[in-house]
């Protein structure tokens, strides 16, 4: 058998990614840490539609939506794609000083978030923090619950921009906040697309995206110092609290949704008991 056609044989129909990436949606608790984990054991392990290098360049990049479906964009699309992305990115920030519309803002402000934040989505916690809370669309005891609430449920960490748009502006605000999140990464994903397999052979681009592996780790570490960190261990029993939860999740290996459960449950008996 041809290594051309080993290759045809790896890959999934259409349906098949689909069913197989709802399922993951449905069924991937934890953050963007968790997630990688469980898309490997799939995609790479289970499945095999793609090699191990391949997938750590999809890390990398970002972009971990090709599952070996051959390319179906054309490059003319790929560049406006990539256009709208820049000209959203510039054009939102100058109309929102002429159209005062707290939608507006707040779809200005979820799109910025969603395309300037690199290496999961714990990295895009400063940034939203910093974008909702001194404006006072929620506070920063409201913030750090939806956060918790978040690592309850199954899918991307950016499904924490519902919580935060339902809390600032009713179901509107959901809608306007969820969408524009996403949609800078449909952009940027679908818009690479035709040209993702020249740019991964190129030694630039892969010495970039090295480069790239190595700053998520640190950005990562940022993240989880502040705000996490910084607001939400404040004494010595919330570190009591982390180094339970901590035990749970790495040694006894307790699903992460079980982990926030026992710890949403002590931390109302705490407050209840005083």
């Amino acid at each position: 058998m041809t290594a051309k056609k080993q290759a045809a044989d790896r890959r999934g129909s259409v349906f098949e990614v689909g069913i197989t990436a709802l399922r993951l949606g449905l069924t991937s608790f934890g953050g963007p840490v968790a997630h990688l984990g469980y898309f490997y054991e799939e995609y790479v392990k289970r499945k095999k539609w793609i090699d191990e290098k391949t997938y750590a360049d999809l890390v990398a990049s970002l972009s971990s939506s090709v599952a070996g479906i051959p390319p179906f964009i054309r490059r003319s699309t790929g560049v406006t794609l990539l256009l709208l992305f820049a000209v959203l990115l510039v054009a939102l920030p100058l109309a929102r000083a002429w159209v005062h519309s707290p939608l507006w803002a707040l779809f200005d402000s979820f799109y910025r978030a969603g395309a300037l934040v690199f290496g999961g989505g714990h990295v895009v916690l400063p940034l939203l923090e910093a974008e909702v809370v001194p404006q006072g669309w929620v506070t920063a005891d409201q913030f750090l619950a939806g956060y918790s609430a978040a690592q309850a449920v199954p899918g991307p960490l950016f499904t924490f921009a519902a919580y935060i748009g339902m809390a600032a502006f009713g179901w509107k605000g959901t809608l306007v906040a969820t969408a524009a999140i996403f949609l800078p990464s449909f952009l940027l994903v679908l818009g690479s697309f035709p040209f993702w397999h020249w740019l991964r052979h190129q030694p630039r681009f892969q010495a970039a995206l090295a480069g790239m592996n190595a700053a998520v780790v640190g950005i990562l570490l940022a993240a989880l110092y502040d705000p996490i960190w910084t607001q939400a261990v404040k004494g010595p029993v919330d570190l009591a609290f982390v180094l339970g939860a901590f035990l749970l999740l790495a040694i006894w290996k307790w699903p992460a949704w079980a982990v926030v459960l026992v710890s949403f449950v002590g931390g109302g008996l705490r407050a209840w008991l005083g």
